[in-house]
């Protein structure tokens, strides 16, 4: 068992254009097969690039705060309000981003977006970016668990070798 308020803050992730802060509470709670974590955005902030795993079924429950499940090809964009629950498939139709809608202007309190993520832990897995025509590998440890891996990268599509060559 494991109280989110003894947990510090994974750093704040993301490369500009994603940002988050992380608590891995699955882990914490020595949770294997199923990966929960707390996520928190700021205004305008948006979690991991679109994606969707073609190995683990992932679900979102939203805590507080507002904000916006784009689905990209899979589907339109919903707004998210708290008390929500969004169940993603392992396929082109769990494709999401989550962003942050709140208002920049923070005088009217924390616009923060909280939510968790709900993960099966399964591997190999393969992530698909459409955005990006990339994939993401990972064997030996499933996305989102700190064990180390035996194989894992990301790759363009097109970086696609013939078999016999």
């Amino acid at each position: 068992m494991v109280n989110e308020a003894d947990l510090d803050w994974c750093d704040n992730e993301g490369d500009g254009e994603t940002q988050f802060r992380r608590k891995k509470l699955a882990a914490a709670a020595g949770g294997e097969g199923i990966g929960t974590s707390l996520y928190e955005l700021d205004p305008g902030e948006q979690s991991w690039p679109l994606h969707y795993h073609t190995a683990n079924e992932e679900a979102i429950y939203i805590l507080a705060g507002e904000g916006r499940l784009e689905r990209g090809m899979a589907g339109a964009d919903v707004p998210l309000d708290p008390g929500e629950y969004v169940a993603l498939p392992a396929d082109e139709s769990g494709t999401h981003r989550i962003v942050n809608t709140a208002s920049q202007d923070k005088s009217d309190g924390d616009r923060a977006l909280r939510y968790l993520m709900i993960s099966t832990m399964h591997e190999p897995d393969v992530t698909v970016y459409p955005e990006h025509d990339g994939i993401g590998v990972f064997v030996g440890s499933p996305p989102g668990s700190d064990d180390e891996r035996t194989v894992s990268g990301f790759w363009e599509i097109d970086d696609a070798v013939e078999y016999w060559d």
